[in-house]
């Protein structure tokens, strides 16, 4: 049974929650608590910060949320500064609830009796890291899911509470998946914390192996810029995963006449290649694909430095090789 720390149960109305969360896959979680009548007392979030063309300040997905339900908002530089730790304390928290939020240190994780429930878009122990939807597609993958579970000391590897497999569509974008995700996710946070508050939840633990000592987990690391520019000397199948598995953000890359080129959804065309890996064939007006090992990508989206996203029939209108 979850670990209560000799917390006696309450309904879920008394169960006191801090949210902590920033970005746009947060904001189901926080809607569906909210709307199961739990008792959110604070939202932890990021600091407003400028962006756009004005760097205008700009307030967090979770934060708009907040303001909007009148629910108290904390935005800490430093999660170890004293202030930010008083004021925790004074909320009285029986639980944390952290979704896509920044990494804590045990004084926050660890302050509440009830401890720190993390929701992650993988199926634990697979996939740890920042980056799990990009990863499963990039990797092929033809299932994930969502976890919630336990913070502990290193990141992602706490009991496990709760998980949900998902099914990942054969020419599924991140951006998608990420979609369903986040709305899966939420109905399963608002079932975890129901199995908090009844005393109903079982930890077990994340398992290293699947019996035969032969398990390989697969990491989903921070995505950087090298990750992002396509190999066309790749399988048709592999750069079709990369480019669909940074679709919207960050996006796959190409050079293009030295400008950077995104490409946001290509098909895949099986057939042997008659010109070398990376060189391009066009009819300057309804398609332009690259060639990779074992046949082409046929571009369907794109976006050209300095231009705005399009198809490849507008891009072509105006672009001349």
């Amino acid at each position: 049974m979850f670990e209560n720390r000799n917390v006696p149960l309450r309904m879920i109305e008394g169960l006191r929650i801090i949210f902590m969360g920033t970005p746009e896959f947060a904001v189901p979680s926080l809607g569906k608590l909210l709307k199961a009548g739990y008792n959110i007392v604070a939202v932890v979030t990021a600091p407003d910060k400028p962006a756009g063309r004005g760097m205008n300040m700009q307030q967090s997905a979770v934060k708009k949320v907040a303001l909007d339900k009148g629910i108290k908002i904390l935005q800490p530089e430093k999660l170890k500064s004293p202030e930010f730790l008083e004021e925790l304390k004074s909320l009285q928290a029986d639980v944390h609830v952290v979704v896509a939020f920044r990494m804590l240190p045990e004084v926050v994780w660890n302050m509440p009796p009830l401890g720190t429930i993390n929701l992650h878009a993988s199926l634990l122990p697979q996939y740890r890291g920042p980056a799990p939807i990009n990863w499963a597609i990039i990797n092929g993958e033809k299932e994930t899911g969502i976890t919630t579970f336990k913070l502990q000391h290193q990141i992602d590897t706490g009991n496990i509470l709760l998980q949900e497999k998902i099914m990942i569509g054969e020419d599924q974008t991140a951006g998608e998946l990420h979609d369903r995700m986040k709305e899966i996710g939420a109905d399963l946070l608002v079932k975890t914390l129901k199995g908090l508050a009844e005393g109903a939840l079982n930890e077990t633990t994340q398992s290293w192996s699947d019996g035969d000592g032969q398990t390989i987990l697969k990491h989903a690391p921070k995505i950087f810029t090298e990750d992002n520019k396509i190999d066309w000397n790749k399988s048709v199948d592999e750069v079709y995963n990369i480019i669909r598995g940074l679709s919207p953000y960050p996006a796959a890359f190409t050079i293009l006449n030295g400008k950077m080129l995104k490409i946001y959804r290509s098909k895949k065309e099986i057939d042997k290649p008659s010109i070398s890996a990376g060189d391009f064939k066009t009819d300057n007006k309804t398609f332009l694909k690259f060639a990779c090992s074992d046949g082409y990508i046929s571009i369907t989206e794109l976006q050209l430095e300095g231009k705005k996203k399009m198809s490849v029939q507008d891009f072509l209108k105006g672009y001349h090789f």
